[in-house]
């Protein structure tokens, strides 16, 4: 039955999130630098810097830089689709810096995806977890001319964005070969993941160093990326309830949103759950304050499009 399970799960990866095909209003960037070269493409970074006149300051501390990569499971998405830019915007003018990034689409190309090749889900999820570190050690590296603190970026991601800020966050705690590329001491301010999940070969996962105050939002029956867990021998691909569930226990800095019966709309949910996140960010990354939410959420007004509910099939035909 495992067997099965992870194959239904990690060939509905390759879908994830569709990025919506909504009307919004463009948001033009304070600048895009070109931050690596890599497999002969460039990828670039976007900077959206606070509003003028937004507060940028909280109780005598500075507002964090977030990085945020988009959805569309390691096959499809850009840094700049524009229905990302309404929650972009709203986020400058609460004072927050936002930073959207190119990264490498390792699924572009495959064509099938179960059990048997789920070392494809592993190398494009390595490859985008790269490619953030390159992005990040950038930063870090021209943080004085861009007006960014080095201790006090918060990553995160929508769906394959989201598992990749997971992931990020996890190989910093326990230095893995790929997040040498930044200073030892480096640790993110903090992590805001809609519908992720971390792949692991070596068991459930678990952190060397303490991990950053995290964020979970997700679908209790999201059947792209797994709300609880899939797991083979010793692969696992655990998601939000089963991450939660090991902060909680160790006693980590957390707030879990589940949204009761809802699908994978919730990778897309960061205009709806904005208050959320700005309260997460004023109290557990900015105040540092150790405030644990674990909230189970009825909400019939989250609009299902069509997209949120599709299978493996929709996509390898």
């Amino acid at each position: 039955m495992k067997k099965n399970l992870l194959t239904a799960g990690v060939a509905g990866m390759a879908l994830l999130c569709t990025v919506p095909d909504l009307e919004a209003q463009e948001f033009e960037p304070s600048g895009v630098y070109l931050y690596a070269e890599k497999d002969g493409q460039e990828l670039s970074l976007s900077i959206y810097d606070p509003a003028p006149g937004s507060q940028t300051r909280l109780d005598g501390r500075s507002k964090p830089t977030i990085i945020f990569l988009f959805g569309g499971g390691f096959k499809e998405g850009t840094r700049d689709n524009v229905f990302y830019h309404p929650w972009y915007r709203r986020l400058t003018e609460n004072g927050y810096r936002v930073i959207s990034i190119d990264y490498r689409l390792g699924l572009k190309d495959v064509t099938k995806l179960g059990i048997f090749q789920n070392k494809l889900l592993e190398d494009a999820i390595r490859l985008a977890v790269d490619d953030l570190f390159s992005a990040t050690a950038f930063l870090l590296d021209n943080a004085e001319s861009l007006g960014i603190e080095p201790d006090n970026i918060v990553v995160s991601g929508s769906s394959a964005g989201a598992i990749t800020s997971l992931q990020a966050d996890w190989e910093v705690c326990n230095r893995a070969p790929a997040a040498r590329i930044l200073p030892a001491d480096f640790r993110y301010a903090g992590v805001m993941a809609f519908s992720g999940a971390i792949f692991s070969r070596s068991g459930l996962p678990s952190y060397l160093r303490e991990p950053a105050p995290t964020l979970f939002f997700h679908g209790t029956a999201d059947k792209l990326v797994p709300y609880k867990q899939i797991s083979f021998l010793r692969i696992h691909f655990a998601g939000s309830d089963k991450l939660s569930s090991i902060f909680r226990r160790k006693g980590y800095n957390y707030n879990i949103f589940r949204f009761l019966g809802n699908t994978h709309e919730i990778a897309a949910s960061m205009e709806h759950n904005f208050d959320r996140e700005i309260e997460f960010l004023e109290t557990n990354v900015i105040r540092r304050e150790k405030r644990i939410i674990d909230l189970s959420i009825d909400d019939p007004s989250i609009e299902r499009p069509d997209w949120a509910t599709k299978t493996s099939k929709d996509i390898y035909q």
